[in-house]
């Protein structure tokens, strides 16, 4: 075997799993690693550092969730200072793997682990590189001498392979335009403020708890009573503070409860042979109707009779229909209260809620396949089926389910539903006016965005590269949205086209061209830059799965020892 020169772009938990993989490959030949990172810091990426993280807030995974790295959270914290642990007030004596961490303090056990990884990988006689506060401006493919560039500024370096691992991505619309305007809550020193008025937050994501967590601590104290309950005490300089939250569905996200399977089923993943037999079935297609049984019904069966008794005869279509309105029955604060006394039976017996967990594997394991769906299926994906699970499986906290019910009870948080053509817009004197009512203070917090091909960052990367698109299994199903302009379908012949967002990729994350060929130089791991054919995973699990999948296309399976 020949060396071989890798580039990864971004040095976050994405590179940290992808670098595991390469050091435990095996390759017979000679690796020579180069890791790009335009902080100064490796491993945190920006959710567990200060890029996306603050003091307030905490991890959505407990230690027994994450994939498997050179040591356990456990016994690492067990060798963090007393300063440290004081400062996030963790006691070692009785943190265990079922806990969550603060996030900054999550982001030094990963920050160790790529340390130790490095460690191992000089052990193995790998060349490593990393260039710490080096911004990459371009990734140029170079087909006709099989190489790949990576570009920084004026600097051009040469490589057999390029890793793209730059994670979240956050674009800036309005944001430094306008006044007390801010596309994202990140990071969360720059909304750490007094806001002695109301402020406007647009979503109620994992991402609107965060700002709400910020805001909150900025504006105010909490404190438990003799019972242990939260109450949340206005500092005198906020009197008129409040937080209103904006949503189309008038819901919170479900609060975090014990996962009986805790890497979320990546053994339930359709394997290459069902996905196979099920497109011959299906002109070619996966079917949302087949993965939907297999990966949610079926688990419910084996785990919670009683219940797959209730949904086995409905369709998915149903089964959304008939959870969202019992949700949107009940206050969304109501409910929270109530699923937060469910999350705590849940945690304190090591019992699942069965149908939420079968409704997260469902989730991780039809991100692989969705690229092979029909658009009407990706429609029915996208209209249908996320709405309800971008809601369940967020596994907010109990601390942040604490926090949201405390500043309710003290009239400082509320929800208002808006309308589909409801938008914010940008106030002439600061802020927003949105649903009515002007807002000094406005926060998208409506999550990570999915970035369309013409805002990829990359120049090369678009060049070499094209846009993720689903074919219609029936034309006529492609008319209605054609004839009202939808600029999303495309026709091609006969055939007709649902462009997706983000680039179009391979099962080994592969880049490909116009022409559907892979491209053996380029692999994408940034979630936002593959959303259409990624629709709905990010996280550890999923960079632990998917640097599984590109040592595959790197190396080819026969090498690997995964």
């Amino acid at each position: 075997m020949t060396d071989l020169r890798i580039a990864l772009v971004g040095g976050g938990p994405s590179a940290l799993f992808m670098y595991k993989r390469l050091i435990e490959s095996n390759y017979p030949g000679q690796l020579f690693i180069d890791i790009y990172e335009k902080t100064g810091n490796l491993g945190s990426g920006m959710p567990y550092s200060h890029s996306g993280a603050a003091d307030e807030h905490v991890t959505n995974v407990s230690g027994n969730e994450i994939p498997e790295l050179t040591s356990d959270v456990a016994d690492w914290v067990k060798k963090v200072s007393k300063d440290t642990l004081d400062k996030y007030h963790v006691d070692p004596g009785r943190f265990n793997n079922y806990k969550v961490l603060p996030r900054l303090l999550f982001g030094q056990y990963l920050a160790d682990q790529f340390k130790a990884l490095l460690r191992a990988g000089r052990t193995k006689g790998i060349v490593t590189k990393v260039l710490f506060n080096t911004e990459v401006t371009d990734i140029e493919d170079l087909p006709e001498k099989e190489k790949v560039a990576v570009i920084t500024g004026p600097d051009s370096t040469e490589y057999d392979r390029a890793i793209i691992c730059t994670g979240h991505l956050w674009p800036k619309h309005h944001e430094g335009k306008v006044t007390n305007w801010f596309d994202s809550p990140y990071p969360p020193e720059k909304i750490a403020r007094l806001a002695n008025h109301p402020v406007a937050v647009r979503g109620a994501s994992l991402t609107a708890i965060d700002a709400i967590k910020t805001l909150a601590r900025h504006n105010g104290r909490f404190e438990e009573d003799k019972q242990g309950i939260l109450h949340f005490y206005p500092d005198p300089e906020s009197e008129h503070f409040s937080i209103v939250m904006h949503t189309r569905n008038g819901l919170l996200p479900a609060v975090r409860f014990h996962l009986e399977d805790t890497h979320l089923g990546k053994d339930t993943v359709l394997s290459p042979e069902q996905i196979e037999q099920n497109r011959k079935e299906n002109d070619g297609f996966l079917s949302l109707d087949y993965v939907f049984e297999q990966n949610f019904k079926k688990g419910i069966e084996k785990n919670d009779p009683a219940c797959y008794a209730e949904i086995k005869d409905l369709t998915m279509e149903e089964f959304v229909e008939r959870t969202m309105s019992s949700r949107e029955k009940i206050d969304p604060f109501e409910l929270l209260k109530k699923e937060y006394a469910e999350a705590e039976r849940s945690i304190q017996k090591h019992q699942s809620v069965y149908w939420k967990e079968m409704l997260a594997i469902l989730s991780f394991a039809m991100n692989y396949p969705a690229k092979y769906f029909s658009a009407e299926d990706m429609l029915r994906l996208q209209q249908t089926l996320m709405p309800l699970i971008s809601v369940v499986i967020a596994f907010v906290p109990q601390s942040s389910a604490e926090t949201l019910m405390a500043l309710h009870a003290a009239g400082r948080l509320q929800m208002v539903t808006v309308d589909d053509d409801q938008e914010p817009e940008p106030a002439d004197n600061g802020g927003a006016n949105y649903a009515g009512r002007h807002y000094p203070l406005f926060i998208d917090c409506i999550g990570q965005p999915h970035i369309a091909f013409n805002h990829i960052p990359f120049d090369g990367i678009r060049k070499a590269g094209t846009w993720a698109k689903v074919a219609f299994r029936n034309p006529q199903a492609a008319l209605p949205l054609l004839n009202k302009g939808d600029k999303r379908v495309t026709k091609n012949g006969d055939h007709y086209f649902l462009t997706v967002p983000g680039l179009a990729i391979n099962d080994r994350f592969q880049l490909l061209d116009n022409a559907n060929g892979l491209n053996e130089r380029i692999y994408i791991m940034a979630v936002p830059l593959m959303g259409g054919f990624n629709p709905d995973y990010s996280g550890l699990d999923f960079g632990e799965a998917a640097s599984g999948k590109i040592l595959e296309g790197l190396f080819g399976a026969k090498m690997i020892t995964l």
